[in-house]
């Protein structure tokens, strides 16, 4: 693997809410791991009634689910009294200490787990370390902090060479 490439995720999404999730479970995957922040809602919102949605969705499904940040548990827990999922806060992603952990409290693997995050260098990155499938969507809201709107710069970079290993694959 390339230097660049363990940075690329196993797919893209235009959001979490648009990726087909049954056929995921069709395929045998039982776990879905989930950044919050600009992947299920805007940097310090609340769960929405999409969130919700998805939520009881991906358990009808027969889904276990776990949300991973890298927030204060204050910020995870108010997200989660509307997104009734399991957490892990200060989680220090992209170290594969805290998807492992989320792995085994859910009870599966990295080759039947997803994970569904807007950051490469963290989320992707993290996630692929530890063998799980991963799918990038694209950030919810332009508004971010300082640090990230810098990664953000980097991503670029990155994503150009992913989408064109990708041309050049087909």
């Amino acid at each position: 693997m390339g230097l660049l490439e363990r940075f690329y995720p196993h797919e893209t999404a235009d959001s979490a809410y648009g990726i087909p999730y049954g056929e995921w479970y069709d395929k045998g995957y039982r776990g879905v791991i989930f950044d919050i922040d600009n992947t299920l809602v805007p940097h310090g919102a609340d769960g929405t009634k999409e969130s919700i949605r998805l939520y009881r969705n991906l358990r009808q499904i027969g889904f276990k689910t776990m949300l991973l940040s890298n927030n204060k548990e204050e910020r995870v827990k108010r997200f989660c009294k509307k997104f009734p999922s399991p957490y892990i806060y200060k989680a220090g992603k992209p170290r594969k200490k805290s998807y492992l952990k989320a792995m085994e409290q859910m009870g599966t693997d990295g080759a039947h787990t997803l994970f569904v995050g807007d950051q490469l260098f963290t989320d992707i990155w993290g996630a692929r370390g530890v063998g799980m499938h991963t799918i990038l969507v694209d950030p919810i809201h332009p508004k971010e902090e300082i640090q990230i709107v810098i990664k953000r710069v980097f991503e670029k970079i990155v994503l150009f060479f992913y989408r064109r290993s990708i041309r050049n694959d087909h």
